[in-house]
């Protein structure tokens, strides 16, 4: 049994190497469609976009040496597009796609053998050795392998940028949990146990969240020419990809000039419903209470 698992695991292993060759084709064919016909491009903070930036944009799958795990690098862009560059790609959105699935298929079967599977991927990249001299160290960064390009799914007249900063996640946690956390802390120190007495006062049935502060990211907002089917006329989402726009007559959309940093302020109004008390509860696990 234990030697028809080992097996199971080599053959998705297998499987990875050959989508992520196949992911890393699909990138190139895209690329070069991009650099040969050398379509209109806006690209953020760059007067005059270089030939080979698109290239740099997709093939950026690579920790850089101290970087927090769960930041990614972000290239925003507007490119019109033909239909045959379209093509290419949703064809890369695909391979992502398809990368993504036989990466939790390992996760969740064999999850021991997940951390080999990173470290084998990367010495199939094309240039990695450049890799290696450029930032010491070639690890692959997930996030960034597998994140979709925007692609508009009409005609687009303007782009609207837009630094969104406000942004958090929320998870309820119950007292039990909480205290669990505290625990694993360091419980000789004054400010944890004041916690741990703080958290020991309220109800055991209480229900407290866990806030994690977004980093800042960039919003673009697209105005189509005509509805789409559903009678939808525009759709936000997240820039940090070059979002593909069908070409109207090899012409850019029209697009506005965002500020080239995030506001330091949060510039949206608080909302008066926020349930949450606007002091934290537990500092140390960034927890507070409900109103």
């Amino acid at each position: 049994m234990p030697e028809q698992s080992s097996l199971s695991a080599y053959h998705l292993l297998l499987q990875l190497e050959q989508q992520f060759d196949a992911l890393l084709a699909t990138i190139e064919a895209a690329v070069s469609l991009y650099e040969q016909q050398q379509p209109a491009t806006w690209v953020f903070n760059q007067t005059t976009p270089t030939t080979h930036w698109l290239r740099e944009a997709l093939f950026d799958m690579w920790h850089e040496q101290d970087q927090d795990g769960r930041e990614t690098r972000n290239y925003i862009a507007i490119v019109a597009a033909n239909d045959e560059l379209l093509t290419a790609a949703s064809a890369v959105n695909q391979a992502k796609a398809r990368f993504s699935e036989l990466l939790q298929d390992i996760k969740q079967a064999f999850p021991q053998t997940l951390s080999e599977a990173k470290s084998r991927l990367p010495h199939r990249h094309p240039h990695v050795d450049e890799v290696l001299r450029r930032n010491g160290l070639a690890r692959l960064h997930l996030k960034q392998s597998w994140r979709q390009l925007p692609i508009a799914q009409a005609p687009v007249s303007r782009v609207r940028f837009a630094w969104y900063s406000s942004g958090r996640s929320i998870k309820r946690l119950s007292v039990q949990e909480a205290e669990h956390k505290l625990l694993q802390l360091d419980t000789e120190a004054p400010h944890i146990r004041i916690q741990l007495r703080k958290l020991a006062s309220i109800p055991s049935g209480e229900v407290l969240a866990q806030v994690q502060t977004q980093a800042p990211l960039m919003r673009a907002n697209l105005f189509f020419t005509e509805p789409l089917e559903d009678g939808h006329t525009r759709r936000a989402l997240n820039a940090a990809m070059p979002i593909f726009v069908p070409d109207n007559n090899q012409r850019l959309p029209h697009i506005n000039l965002p500020a080239s940093q995030p506001p330091t302020t949060r510039t949206r109004a608080r909302r008066r419903d926020e349930k949450l008390e606007q002091d934290v509860f537990l500092p140390s696990l960034r927890i507070y209470r409900y109103r």
